[in-house]
C-alpha cells in the first residue's frame, strides 16, 4: 500500500537528449529547500563492470530489457526515497521511462511483447504500491535537429551513435506524452519550455529566474 504521510513537492525535468535538463536542474543547486537528483548515468555505466548505457546505444535489440529493468529500477530507488527537503526535482521519472522509452523501444521491436509486458507489470505494481506522483513535470521542448546538434558537441561517448532518426522518434513519443497526451492520462500540471534557442549564459539565468516560482510551485500552473 502507498504511503500518504506528507511528503516533498516533485517536480520531473523531462525532455529529449541534449535538451539541458542536467542544467535547469543545477540553476537550483544553491536552493536549501530543494534536493536535485540528476540523472544516474553512472550507475547505468556501472552495473558489476558492464556499461549497461553504452550496451544499449550500440545493440539494443540485445540489451534494451536488462537496461530498461535497470532504469526502472534506480529511478524508483531515487523517486521513492524519503528527504528532509520540502522540493525534490529529478531529471526525468519512471513516468517517462514507462511512456516514451519502453513504449518507443517496444514499437521499434527493441522489446518483445513479453518482454514489454514484463516491464509493464512492474511498473503498474509500482505505480499501485509506492508513491511515485509527481506534482510538476517541466518539458523542455526542442527540435530534433537542435539536440542532435547540442548532443555532437558535448560528445559523450556513449552518444556518438545515436542517430538524428533516433532523437526524432524520442521527440515524436515526448510530444504524445506531454502534449496530446494520448498515452498516459497525467493528473499534474505540464510546464512547456521552449528551449531551441541557444542562450548565453546571462540570458539562460533570466529563463531559469522567470519559471522559477512555478518550478517550486509557489504558483501555479495553468493548463492550457
Amino acid at each position: 500500500m502507498k504511503n500518504h504521510i506528507k511528503r516533498p513537492f516533485r517536480v520531473a525535468i523531462e525532455g529529449n537528449v541534449g535538451a539541458g535538463k542536467s542544467t535547469l536542474i543545477k540553476y537550483f543547486e544553491n536552493f536549501n529547500e530543494v534536493e536535485l537528483n540528476l540523472e544516474p548515468i553512472e550507475t547505468w555505466r556501472d552495473l558489476n563492470g558492464h556499461n549497461l548505457l553504452q550496451l544499449s546505444y550500440s545493440d539494443p535489440q540485445r540489451w534494451n530489457f536488462a537496461f530498461q529493468h535497470n532504469v526502472q529500477l534506480s529511478r524508483l530507488s531515487i523517486q521513492s526515497k524519503s528527504t528532509n527537503k520540502a522540493i525534490q526535482i529529478f531529471e526525468r521519472s519512471l513516468q517517462n521511462n514507462r511512456y516514451c522509452f519502453v513504449e518507443m523501444a517496444h514499437d521499434k521491436g527493441l522489446l518483445s511483447s513479453p518482454e514489454f509486458g514484463v516491464i509493464c507489470q512492474w511498473y503498474d505494481f509500482i505505480e499501485k504500491n509506492v508513491d511515485i506522483e509527481l506534482d510538476l513535470i517541466v518539458y523542455l521542448r526542442t527540435s530534433p535537429d537542435i539536440v542532435y546538434k547540442r548532443m555532437q558537441e558535448r560528445n559523450r561517448p556513449e552518444e556518438r551513435t545515436i542517430p538524428l532518426e533516433y532523437l526524432e522518434d524520442l521527440h515524436n513519443y515526448y510530444e504524445k506524452w506531454l502534449i496530446e497526451k494520448t498515452n498516459y492520462n497525467l493528473s499534474c500540471p505540464i510546464l512547456v519550455i521552449d528551449v531551441d534557442k541557444d542562450l548565453g549564459d546571462s540570458q539562460r539565468m533570466d529563463m531559469y529566474k522567470a519559471f522559477e516560482d512555478a518550478i517550486l510551485g509557489k504558483i501555479p500552473v495553468i493548463q492550457n
